[in-house]
């Protein structure tokens, strides 16, 4: 007979297995089902299960800038509608201020209710499941929502504040659309953002279904104990990683010329840390500004990464981090700050920063290089990968997505039959990595040619200062964006920017190389 006060260890890998299944099914639908590029295609999406209270438990391992975030949402669900869910509703939640991320990152909600051995429902949902999906246009100023110029959030698009989109196993169309729809910069697409939301409720009806079989096979007791000895698991090997760790700081520029602060004390005694931003920039004019549940998700990610184990990324890991952010700084700006390019690029700043202070590894490119084109009838985005930062006892890698990115690039003739563009050229960028006694990794160089006009935008860092390399070892080359027009003139573009695109324009983003490790 298994127990629920402690945890059988052959059982524990069981279930810790098993939970990470149930989100990797759920991805394996949502990609089947969804119709946009950047959802089948490039697989920028994320699911996970939640426990009672809207804590992680587990997730397939998608997307980290997702993963750490989403369970902002699935709780700020619980306080906002908590007495009014009921069985057959999925939520639709976007807000960037309630645990979003930004407004592209549409999250799907589903409540799972249970029934009693006497066949009633319990009165609350016992476990919540989420898949978050990057709409390829959310309305906004910009076709792809991206805008580079974003001041406030409403220039990027539209919220969905825990937004009813399932009422008891009703689709609610006619909502959707006119919540897409009645805005001052509309959704360009609707029908394919009502096409993506039906696939994550496809997604998330996966794991309802797997979830209530798990019951059935183990019984609920067995099954939420399980659940917080995963979690507990989880935060025992982050307290284990922390203990060999040594206290330190870093701040770490941007080309904005903002600046991110951090200093990490360990406290040996309980083997826990204090993570303390207090030093990072004010919150910004522009849409570099991080939500405070990205922040949070970058933490988490580092300290996940820190671990040998093989454990989920799930709540446990937090617990022994003490985060501190202060209020109106660009890593928890207020509303209506303007955060599309908080989720994509100063995570990025922030996880390299935390590495720096840990000294553990040197910059990546620090950025996902984002791509967007459109007009009113197509909308496309794409991160671009680069190099990433060499370590203590190993070399970056070339062309890699790194940290809190983890989505494919579009295959060439995917993207050449959906879009009226030509991929001229896509090839490594030779010695941009930055040298040591190990070296940091090449970025890339990436050659689009338009064959009819459109507007492109392209938000990136790293086009000034370069990504830093560690224990003296060199930095990576800066990225550099510029265009080619038809008539051979070369346009250089600054890190973020918005150009209007002729038929024979060639759009060339050349990303950043990784730092450098150690004295060569």
């Amino acid at each position: 007979m298994y127990t629920t006060t402690q945890p059988d260890p052959v059982r524990l890998e069981i279930f810790k297995n098993l939970y990470q299944f149930i989100a990797e099914q759920m991805g394996i639908v949502l990609q089947n089902t969804a119709t946009s590029v950047n959802i089948k295609e490039r697989l920028d999406f994320s699911c996970a299960i939640f426990d009672s209270s809207g804590l992680l438990v587990a997730n397939a391992p998608h997307i980290p800038v997702h993963l750490g975030s989403m369970s902002e949402s699935v709780r700020s669900l619980i306080n906002d509608k908590g007495d009014t869910l009921k069985l057959g509703n999925v939520y639709l939640s976007n807000n960037p201020y309630n645990g979003g991320t930004h407004l592209p990152d549409v999250t799907a909600i589903t409540p799972v209710f249970l029934e009693n051995s006497e066949n009633n429902p319990y009165p609350i949902p016992l476990f919540f499941v989420a898949s978050r999906g990057h709409q390829a246009d959310i309305g906004g100023i910009t076709p792809g929502s991206m805008p580079p110029q974003s001041t406030t959030v409403e220039e990027e698009g539209i919220i969905f504040d825990n937004f009813l989109l399932v009422e008891e196993g009703n689709f609610r169309e006619t909502a959707v659309r006119q919540h897409l729809s009645n805005h001052t910069y509309p959704a360009r697409n609707p029908e394919q953002n009502i096409a993506d939301f039906k696939a994550q409720i496809a997604a998330n009806e996966r794991g309802v279904q797997e979830l209530r079989k798990m019951v059935l096979q183990y019984k609920l007791n067995i099954v939420q104990a399980y659940m917080s000895f995963v979690q507990a698991n989880a935060e025992e090997s982050v307290r284990r990683a922390i203990a060999v760790l040594k206290d330190g700081s870093f701040t770490y520029k941007m080309d904005n010329g903002a600046q991110i602060q951090v200093k990490v004390t360990i406290h040996p005694e309980n083997r826990s840390a204090t993570i303390d931003f207090t030093g990072t920039s004010p919150q910004l004019n522009s849409n570099f500004n991080a939500p405070k549940a990205v922040t949070q998700a970058a933490v988490l990610y580092v300290f996940r990464t820190l671990v040998d184990d093989n454990i989920p990324l799930n709540a446990g890991c937090l617990n022994p981090l003490e985060i501190i952010i202060p209020v109106g700084c660009m890593l928890n700006p207020t509303y209506p700050a303007a955060v599309v390019a908080g989720n994509v690029e100063t995570s990025q700043t922030i996880v390299d920063t935390l590495y720096g202070a840990l000294g553990v590894i040197a910059a990546s490119q620090g950025t996902m290089n984002n791509f967007t084109f459109g007009n009113e009838q197509y909308q496309y985005y794409e991160t671009i990968c680069g190099g990433s930062g060499a370590g203590i006892n190993f070399d970056g890698t070339d062309g890699v997505h790194s940290h809190m990115t983890n989505s494919r690039l579009t295959d060439p003739e995917v993207l050449e039959t959906r879009y009226p563009v030509l991929l001229e050229s896509f090839s490594l960028r030779l010695d941009s990595g930055g040298k040591g006694k190990y070296s940091g990794g090449n970025g890339v160089v990436r050659r689009i040619r338009f064959l009819e006009p459109m507007t492109a935008n392209i938000l990136s860092s790293h086009r000034v200062v370069p990504p830093f390399g560690l224990n003296g070892g060199e930095a990576g080359k800066v990225g550099r964006n510029w265009i080619q027009r038809q008539d051979g003139i070369e346009e250089n573009l600054d890190s973020t920017a918005t150009v209007e695109m002729k038929t024979g324009d060639v759009f060339v983003i050349e990303t950043p190389g990784g730092g450098g490790f150690g004295s060569s």
